[in-house]
């Protein structure tokens, strides 16, 4: 499964839409450096000891956002290196290689879900680790340290969650296809579909707040369920930057039930690592 593994991962680190994806997927923690650099410097430049704005940021809360606003490009990144992966070996009667002696249909299914969740995994932790140090570094005064001293170990966990959860629905919607592009149609189709119906649910949350149902419904996506586990694992229940700190409830759809969460996220990876694994067979594909 190893040596699948990294003939899948050499092969996604010579696209250029993998690391141009990988390096877009950081675009809020880049923004963000660059708002506290120049917020920092006004106001050094105006004489003031102590910043107000550097100091009501919820520096856990930039992490969960961080991740949030990665998830589309994590799902190009899925789809320039792993929707395919299944599909064309199918397209091309691979399997009948592959599960020739010694390589099982587990070592298979192993080495290629490896493969996907890897560079996911680095594309996820690069960027907030690069964020976390930037601001160890410049803002340890505002409590970007004391405030959250857990993070650098939480992101390890947290960047796990949409590597995973791509790299499972990679693997079980590519199992259904002899075309990569068409098994590519449907993970875009479902992420959108499923973002659709969460938009609904965060909608119908600010009218109803005190629905558990809705609050859990509106993770009840493909990047929703990530989020959710990010802010389970993070002990927050997210926050807006510019919106003060008496009025966030108001505004944020609060962390979902972790017993939802977990069911959710586990379950639908589960099945897709069951649909890869039913139809992963060698046998020839016709048509």
């Amino acid at each position: 499964w190893w040596a699948i593994a990294k003939m899948m991962m050499r092969q996604a680190i010579k696209k250029k839409g993998f690391w141009i994806c990988g390096v877009l997927s950081g675009w809020y923690y880049m923004v963000m450096m660059v708002v506290f650099y120049f917020v920092d410097v006004l106001s050094a430049n105006a004489g003031a000891i102590h910043n107000q704005f550097l100091s009501n940021i919820n520096w856990k809360d930039q992490f969960t956002t961080g991740i949030s606003t990665a998830q589309l490009f994590l799902l190009f990144v899925a789809m320039v290196i792993g929707i395919g992966t299944i599909a064309n070996d199918n397209r091309a009667n691979a399997l009948l290689v592959y599960l020739s002696k010694p390589c099982t249909k587990l070592d298979y299914l192993i080495g290629k879900w490896v493969g996907i969740f890897i560079p996911l995994y680095c594309v996820a932790l690069v960027p907030g680790l690069i964020f976390w140090a930037y601001i160890a570094m410049s803002f340890r005064e505002y409590g970007s340290v004391s405030s959250a001293p857990w993070v650098p170990l939480q992101l390890l966990v947290i960047s796990a969650f949409p590597a995973f959860l791509m790299a499972s629905l990679c693997v079980g919607i590519s199992s259904l296809f002899n075309q990569g592009r068409n098994a590519g149609f449907m993970l875009f189709g479902a992420y959108f579909v499923s973002n659709i119906f969460t938009k609904m649910m965060g909608g119908i949350y600010l009218l109803v707040s005190d629905s558990r149902i809705i609050k859990d419904l509106f993770y009840a996506s493909v990047d929703g369920l990530s989020i959710g586990m990010a802010k389970l694992a993070m002990f927050t229940d997210g926050s807006t930057m510019m919106v003060q700190r008496s009025q966030q409830a108001a505004v944020t759809v609060g962390r979902p039930d972790a017993w939802f969460a977990i069911l959710a996220f586990f379950g639908i990876s589960a099945l897709s690592g069951w649909v890869a694994w039913i139809r992963i067979r060698p046998v020839e594909v016709v048509g």
